[in-house]
């Protein structure tokens, strides 16, 4: 989700569901230590937030961990299921499942370093090391250093071959050995990823494990969420409707443009936000065509709405 869930993408997410968990995209220790920039910056709206980490030295991961801390975030996500050459050029994300050792070091470190949650997600196995018996392997070891929450993408990664994207969408799902590691590990707390579009999936899944993540679906129709704390989390609060949602953001965004930003910057992430409703398509082209103009106002996104049909069934209804 690199470059999606940027700290405008959750403020957008949260004002559709109170209760849903937001993580990062996922940030390098290198970035936090040594870059200019401002990458645990986050907005109060969000939390719960958690941030997700991508590195492999324990003591810069532990001094991450320690910063967040101090931030107020609510939990560090270590990446172990980031397949991309980059990242491999970095030693952290996907490889790392070929080094639980070193993985329990930086997750023991982190635990020494906060009391936040300490949390791992990784893929189902890389390469041709994709046995169940390697994923359990991987699982004990980690574990063992005092991480008990894992979310398990369940498709293995090739780390060459394929694109981050093809690794997204070629490599097959297993929810099933998702399932078993539940089974085998009643202690653990186990999500699932990869490929969920429905929260009726998310249901099912929910009757074999503890939570269930979501990535692309959530940023393509972000909708979807307008209806997870009713259907997942038992809420009896209504659902908020896609015009408020906008109406809600236009001070967002001026803030943004207060501070510097542009318009695109934020409304680049609110694209899919009336799809499947008639007006969408030009919802979407006027913001994508307009918003990244220096003189864009937040006024845009009430004209863009302006062209947006009533659904005859809402999809959070």
């Amino acid at each position: 989700m690199l470059d999606w869930t940027d700290r405008h993408y959750r403020y957008f997410a949260r004002l559709m569901s109170r209760h849903t968990l937001l993580y990062t995209e996922m940030v390098t220790t290198g970035a936090i230590i040594h870059g200019k920039g401002d990458y645990l910056g986050y907005n109060e709206q969000e939390h719960p937030l958690a941030l997700q980490l991508g590195g492999s030295d324990p003591a810069d991961l532990a001094l991450c961990a320690k910063r967040a801390q101090e931030l107020g975030y609510d939990e560090i996500n270590l990446n172990v299921g980031c397949p991309s050459d980059r990242v491999q050029n970095g030693r952290f994300g996907a490889c790392l499942m070929a080094e639980p050792t070193l993985v329990a070091r930086c997750v023991d470190a982190m635990r020494q370093a906060v009391d936040l949650p300490v949390t791992v997600k990784t893929r189902i196995g890389i390469d041709d090391q994709d046995s169940y018996e390697f994923l359990t392997q991987f699982i004990d070891t980690v574990s063992a250093a005092g991480c008990d929450s894992f979310t398990i993408h369940a498709r293995k990664a090739w780390l060459s071959g394929l694109s981050p994207k093809e690794n997204r969408e070629i490599p097959p799902l297993d929810y099933e050995r998702a399932y078993q590691l539940k089974r085998d590990y009643p202690a653990l707390t186990l999500a699932l990823n990869g490929g969920i579009k429905t929260l009726q999936e998310c249901q099912t899944h929910l009757q074999h494990l503890n939570g269930v993540m979501v990535g692309r679906e959530a940023y393509q129709n972000p909708y979807l969420l307008a209806a997870v704390d009713r259907e997942i989390y038992g809420c009896d609060t209504p659902a908020v409707d896609r015009r408020a949602v906008v109406e809600m953001m236009v001070p967002y965004v001026e803030r943004h443009l207060a501070g510097g930003g542009r318009v695109n910057h934020v409304t680049r992430h609110m694209l899919g936000l009336f799809n499947g409703l008639p007006g969408a398509r030009t919802w979407r082209r006027t913001l994508s065509e307009r918003a990244h103009h220096a003189d864009a106002t937040p006024a845009l996104l009430l004209e863009a709405m302006a062209h947006v049909g009533e659904p005859l069934e809402d999809a959070a209804g």
